[in-house]
């Protein structure tokens, strides 16, 4: 069964800062010669790794509000200053979801199938909507 993390994005204040962020870091990347991935490390495994790798995706938070997910592709152990961490590779495609507001919490969470909000449509017109109106009409229930 499909599992899906829910992250809240520190430091970007909309989805387009996120998007630039890791598009920089993956140029800088290919600058260096190494291999270009997105990765996020957190100092805990997933204990439920098969379910997260079985088309599971990352949703970001930005703002108090989901706002977009991207597919999990490996679950990697790392050394940070000697302390076993956990590296979460993401593909590099950034998914616009329905937007959905969340209280702030620390860390990751695991977010069900079920739970996960939509993805926003292409030609459905709310793509072109600015982030910020499209934060206001959900909160006010109309997306």
């Amino acid at each position: 069964m499909t599992m899906h993390l829910i992250k809240l994005a520190v430091g970007p204040d909309s989805l387009a800062e996120l998007a630039e962020w890791q598009a920089g870091r993956l140029k800088e990347m290919r600058r260096r010669k190494e291999k270009p991935e997105l990765m996020h490390v957190t100092r805990q495994t997933p204990k439920r790794g098969e379910e997260l790798l079985d088309g599971g995706s990352i949703y970001w938070v930005i703002k108090g509000m989901i706002a977009a997910r991207q597919k999990l592709c490996e679950l990697r152990p790392v050394l940070r200053d000697g302390v076993p961490h956990c590296a979460l590779i993401l593909d590099e495609a950034l998914v616009r979801v329905a937007p959905r507001p969340v209280r702030a919490f620390q860390g990751w969470r695991y977010l069900a199938a079920k739970d996960a909000p939509p993805d926003v449509m292409q030609g459905s017109g709310e793509e072109n909507l600015p982030e910020n109106l499209r934060r206001e009409l959900a909160l006010l229930g109309l997306l």
